[in-house]
Protein backbone atom coordinates (compact mmCIF):
# COMPACT_ATOMS: atom_id res chain seq x y z
CA UNK A 1 0.00 0.00 0.00
CA UNK A 2 1.31 3.22 -0.66
CA UNK A 3 2.14 5.79 1.92
CA UNK A 4 -0.78 8.00 1.10
CA UNK A 5 -3.52 5.31 1.16
CA UNK A 6 -1.64 4.38 4.32
CA UNK A 7 -1.87 7.85 5.92
CA UNK A 8 -5.03 8.00 4.52
CA UNK A 9 -6.35 4.95 6.43
CA UNK A 10 -4.33 6.48 9.84
CA UNK A 11 -6.87 9.26 9.41
CA UNK A 12 -9.62 7.11 9.21
CA UNK A 13 -8.25 5.42 12.91
CA UNK A 14 -7.64 8.92 14.29
CA UNK A 15 -11.63 10.06 13.49
CA UNK A 16 -12.61 6.54 14.68
CA UNK A 17 -10.56 7.93 17.96
CA UNK A 18 -12.24 11.19 17.72
CA UNK A 19 -15.59 9.80 17.86
CA UNK A 20 -14.71 7.63 20.80
CA UNK A 21 -13.24 10.63 22.87
CA UNK A 22 -16.64 12.64 23.69
CA UNK A 23 -18.76 9.04 23.63
CA UNK A 24 -17.03 7.53 26.15
CA UNK A 25 -16.99 11.15 28.48
CA UNK A 26 -20.64 11.49 27.93
CA UNK A 27 -20.60 8.04 29.68
CA UNK A 28 -18.28 8.56 32.16
CA UNK A 29 -20.42 11.47 33.63
CA UNK A 30 -23.47 10.61 32.95
CA UNK A 31 -23.38 6.49 33.42
CA UNK A 32 -23.82 3.56 31.18
CA UNK A 33 -27.65 3.67 31.85
CA UNK A 34 -28.38 7.06 30.85
CA UNK A 35 -26.07 7.07 27.79
CA UNK A 36 -27.35 3.56 26.59
CA UNK A 37 -31.34 5.36 26.93
CA UNK A 38 -33.15 7.15 24.45
CA UNK A 39 -30.96 10.28 25.66
CA UNK A 40 -34.04 12.44 25.61
CA UNK A 41 -33.42 14.78 28.50
CA UNK A 42 -28.79 14.81 28.79
CA UNK A 43 -27.55 17.63 31.11
CA UNK A 44 -25.20 20.09 28.95
CA UNK A 45 -21.82 18.65 27.42
CA UNK A 46 -19.15 19.25 29.60
CA UNK A 47 -16.67 22.09 28.39
CA UNK A 48 -13.89 19.01 27.11
CA UNK A 49 -17.14 17.09 25.49
CA UNK A 50 -18.23 20.14 23.53
CA UNK A 51 -14.58 20.52 22.36
CA UNK A 52 -13.98 17.24 21.29
CA UNK A 53 -17.18 16.97 19.94
CA UNK A 54 -16.11 19.99 17.81
CA UNK A 55 -12.61 18.16 16.88
CA UNK A 56 -14.49 15.39 15.62
CA UNK A 57 -17.25 17.20 13.07
CA UNK A 58 -13.51 19.09 11.91
CA UNK A 59 -11.63 15.85 11.29
CA UNK A 60 -14.92 14.95 9.50
CA UNK A 61 -15.09 17.45 7.34
CA UNK A 62 -11.11 17.80 6.92
CA UNK A 63 -11.03 13.75 6.02
CA UNK A 64 -13.52 13.60 3.25
CA UNK A 65 -11.83 16.58 1.78
CA UNK A 66 -8.06 14.63 2.19
CA UNK A 67 -9.78 11.55 1.26
CA UNK A 68 -10.81 13.01 -2.02
CA UNK A 69 -6.85 14.40 -2.72
CA UNK A 70 -5.43 11.42 -1.76
CA UNK A 71 -7.97 9.11 -4.22
CA UNK A 72 -6.81 11.36 -6.70
CA UNK A 73 -3.51 11.19 -6.89
CA UNK A 74 -3.88 7.60 -6.72
CA UNK A 75 -6.00 7.44 -9.67
CA UNK A 76 -3.75 9.90 -11.47
CA UNK A 77 -0.62 7.65 -10.66
CA UNK A 78 1.14 11.65 -8.89
CA UNK A 79 2.41 9.65 -5.95
CA UNK A 80 6.08 11.32 -5.07
CA UNK A 81 7.96 12.09 -2.75
CA UNK A 82 6.10 15.53 -2.47
CA UNK A 83 2.66 13.57 -2.10
CA UNK A 84 4.09 11.49 0.70
CA UNK A 85 5.13 14.39 2.43
CA UNK A 86 1.66 16.26 2.40
CA UNK A 87 0.03 13.06 3.97
CA UNK A 88 2.12 12.70 6.61
CA UNK A 89 2.39 16.60 7.55
CA UNK A 90 -1.35 16.37 7.19
CA UNK A 91 -1.55 13.58 9.56
CA UNK A 92 0.77 15.01 12.26
CA UNK A 93 -0.64 18.32 11.97
CA UNK A 94 -4.01 16.55 12.85
CA UNK A 95 -2.71 14.58 15.89
CA UNK A 96 -0.96 17.95 16.67
CA UNK A 97 -3.90 19.81 16.12
CA UNK A 98 -6.30 17.93 18.38
CA UNK A 99 -3.61 17.67 21.44
CA UNK A 100 -3.70 21.52 21.53
CA UNK A 101 -7.74 21.92 20.87
CA UNK A 102 -8.26 19.10 23.68
CA UNK A 103 -5.78 20.61 26.23
CA UNK A 104 -7.47 23.98 25.29
CA UNK A 105 -4.25 25.66 24.59
CA UNK A 106 -4.58 28.81 22.75
CA UNK A 107 -3.24 30.56 19.57
CA UNK A 108 -1.28 27.56 18.13
CA UNK A 109 -4.47 25.85 16.77
CA UNK A 110 -5.09 27.96 14.00
CA UNK A 111 -1.07 27.71 12.96
CA UNK A 112 -1.92 23.91 12.86
CA UNK A 113 -4.83 24.76 10.61
CA UNK A 114 -2.68 26.66 8.12
CA UNK A 115 0.06 24.14 8.35
CA UNK A 116 -2.65 21.29 6.98
CA UNK A 117 -4.00 23.27 4.61
CA UNK A 118 -0.55 23.45 3.05
CA UNK A 119 -0.88 19.70 3.09
CA UNK A 120 -3.71 19.70 0.53
CA UNK A 121 -2.01 22.72 -1.73
CA UNK A 122 1.05 19.92 -2.02
CA UNK A 123 -1.31 17.48 -2.43
CA UNK A 124 -3.30 19.73 -5.13
CA UNK A 125 -0.27 20.81 -6.81
CA UNK A 126 0.57 17.26 -7.65
CA UNK A 127 -3.04 16.27 -9.15
CA UNK A 128 -2.97 19.40 -11.30
CA UNK A 129 1.27 19.08 -12.54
Amino acid sequence: MSVELTMLLASAALYFVFILIPANEAVLRNGLKVMTGPRDNLPPPSVFNARATRLRDNMAENLLLFAVLVVLVELSGRNSALTALACYIFVGARIAHAVVYLAGIPVIRPFLWGVWVVAYGMLASQILA
